[in-house]
């Protein structure tokens, strides 16, 4: 670690006082990477936020969690406590997956009804994909997903993954959908299988990574793991997994091309709460799962940190899923 950003804020603070101007708390405001993730478990507080997902926006050294309860986007400050950057009443009733698109200084979230937000509807069928602008939290576009899908049916957009050209690739827990949704927010079905169908009254597709050319998705309620090549994704397989099995299986991380890292928890009443370690030698056709116990209640993700490092994220659903509020949640580092 270097003193430059010390000395470039210095000079800043200079400048200003000279010129008169009030630039010099906006340049010293900019949280370094090391004081946000410097501790091994950074303890959040926020009114009932009960964040699903996490994600590290390298480009201002900060955590961006989302919420099931409140349906916003906010930063997580070193002291764990928060700041709403993205509030949509009109769109956004709970966030679930969220990821940074910095070539388009953008979050990208995806948006659902699971029922225990403070914006739910029993009415509405929610499955849709924002963007927002990463400085001011204004929307860029909302795509609704479940316009998309235009089968009438229950659509739950649930987490996605971005490819390199900026498309995102967003799962659907309660239909055997895949969407692609481009840069612009023009959206389509890509898979639609009944192998990949969610149980009555349940969870199905959940996470997803990807791997070059090559799409691997967690199934919620059985543990599965599917492959499907982006360039043909009507040609996917299961993989064949070795090792207990997944129940619950929801966030996933990509650690290198042959190895993801992920969590399952009980939240849909099966399974245990635990961090899995996925490994294939053969290109994702077959792989070797191993699990140890969480240390955090109902983990759901498995998020990218500063310098290399990988957190866990509990937003502690089960208290809500439960019926309860907290206004606790943990990013613990693996």
């Amino acid at each position: 670690m270097t003193n430059r950003p010390i000395r470039a804020a210095a000079v800043a603070v200079v400048a200003a006082a000279l010129l008169g101007t009030a630039v010099a708390p906006a340049v010293a405001a900019r949280p370094r990477p090391q004081a946000v993730a410097s501790a091994p478990v950074l303890a959040g507080h926020a009114d009932s936020l009960h964040p699903e997902d996490a994600v590290w926006d390298a480009g201002h050294g900060r955590f961006l969690v989302g919420s099931i309860r409140h349906g916003t986007v906010s930063v997580v400050r070193p002291d764990g406590s928060v700041r709403t950057l993205v509030d949509d009443p009109a769109k956004l009733v709970s966030v679930i997956g969220i990821q940074i698109d910095r070539a388009r200084n953008r979050v990208l979230v995806a948006n659902a009804d699971p029922g225990f937000g403070l914006r739910h509807d029993a009415a509405k069928v929610v499955a849709g994909i924002g963007a927002y602008d990463l400085e001011t939290g204004r929307r860029i576009f909302y795509t609704d997903l479940a316009a998309v899908a235009a089968d009438a049916g229950r659509h739950f957009a649930n987490d996605m993954v971005l490819g390199p050209d900026g498309e995102a690739y967003v799962t659907d827990s309660f239909a055997p959908v895949l969407y692609r949704v481009r840069p612009d927010g023009r959206a389509s079905v890509i898979l639609r299988d009944q192998r990949l169908a969610a149980p009555v009254g349940g969870f199905g597709l959940n996470g997803i990574v990807r791997h070059g050319r090559t799409l691997l998705i967690a199934k919620y309620d059985d543990g599965t793991l599917w492959r499907v090549p982006v360039d043909r994704p009507e040609d996917f397989r299961q993989v064949r997994l070795t090792g207990p099995k997944a129940i619950g299986l929801d966030g996933l991380y990509s650690a290198s091309e042959g190895r993801l890292l992920g969590v399952t928890n009980t939240l849909g009443g099966a399974g245990a709460d635990t961090l899995v370690d996925i490994r294939s030698t053969d290109g994702w056709r077959t792989a070797v799962l191993t699990a140890r116990p969480s240390a955090d209640p109902a983990p759901t993700a498995v998020v990218a940190g500063p310098h290399g490092s990988v957190f866990t994220l509990s937003g502690r659903m089960d208290l809500l899923f439960g019926g309860t509020t907290d206004d606790r949640f943990t990013l613990r580092r693996l």
